[in-house]
């Protein structure tokens, strides 16, 4: 006798919770598409539509004034957040190798003060880091805004690479220092290797704290060394005339496109990473 299973029925319940979801992200991608659509918009038509209409005729005159006026800008934010993201990570994962690995006398309270820096806002830090900067005299430089960036990120970056260096067992690290390996060579031949989702989540981290941070910017930079988000809040509010809203939208996603698209590539290794170290611990 031939029996046939019974294929699964959607409930209504999943149901529901899929047009929660979609319904959602629709309502959370609506400002994303008036941006998209008003930047290749003409003045003319954005006077004469509404937000959410289709362009009578595309074209791409604001993408063109907006990346002459952001473009140097746009290069300060590469110049800063790329060495910042490096460093912190690279020293970041040093840090969290000692704390979870080569543990000292006083590390775990080391750690716990550091842990500080984590709940730390940003207005409290600003008076001492000018000072600092001012003294270096690295005010108003892209220099100086890649030193506050590192020592700001260092307390996560050992965070996540402490947390999660605390997963791997401690014979790898027994049986390496039996053999005669040091320090540098357990850290570069056998903790590295196994390092890659933790290094995403930093990379990914910080990238995103950095680019898209505007206090630090707005404070320790002037003139052609400020950062994308600070030309875009000038450009925004300092224009005089008619009001062109397809040249700030377009500007506004040229300053967003960096991490949507660092998210995109890599969006994937930051759940992995940040899940990676978080059974033991």
């Amino acid at each position: 006798m031939t029996s046939f299973a019974a294929k699964p029925s959607i409930s209504l319940s999943r149901i529901a919770i899929y047009a929660v979801l979609i319904g959602a992200v629709l309502i959370y991608l609506i400002p994303l598409v008036v941006m998209l659509l008003t930047s290749f918009k003409s003045p003319e038509d954005i006077g004469t539509g509404n937000l959410l209409s289709w362009p009578t005729e595309i074209t791409t005159i604001g993408w063109v004034k907006a990346w002459a006026t952001v473009k140097g800008y746009f290069v300060n934010s590469i110049l800063i957040t790329v060495p910042a993201v490096l460093i912190s990570t690279a020293i970041g994962a040093l840090n969290g190798y000692v704390l979870s690995m080569w543990r000292f006398k006083g590390s775990q309270m080391f750690f716990g003060l550091l842990l500080f820096g984590c709940f730390l806002p940003f207005q409290t830090v600003l008076l001492p880091a000018s000072f600092t900067l001012g003294k270096m005299g690295l005010a108003s430089t892209t220099t100086g805004l890649v030193l506050v960036h590192v020592v700001y990120g260092l307390a996560f970056t050992t965070l996540f690479f402490r947390n999660y260096y605390v997963s791997i067992p401690d014979a790898l690290v027994k049986a390496a220092r039996l053999d005669g390996a040091g320090f540098f060579t357990i850290f570069r031949q056998i903790i590295l290797p196994m390092s890659t989702p933790i290094i995403m989540v930093c990379l990914i981290w910080q990238f995103t704290q950095i680019w898209n941070d505007f206090l630090f910017g707005v404070v320790f930079s002037s003139g052609d060394s400020q950062p994308i988000t600070v030309a875009l809040n000038n450009l925004v509010n300092t224009s005089t005339g008619a009001k062109e809203y397809n040249v700030d939208m377009a500007a506004a996603m040229i300053a967003g496109l960096p991490t949507l698209l660092v998210y995109v590539v890599a969006g994937k290794y930051f759940v992995r990473g940040l899940t990676a170290g978080a059974v033991k611990g």
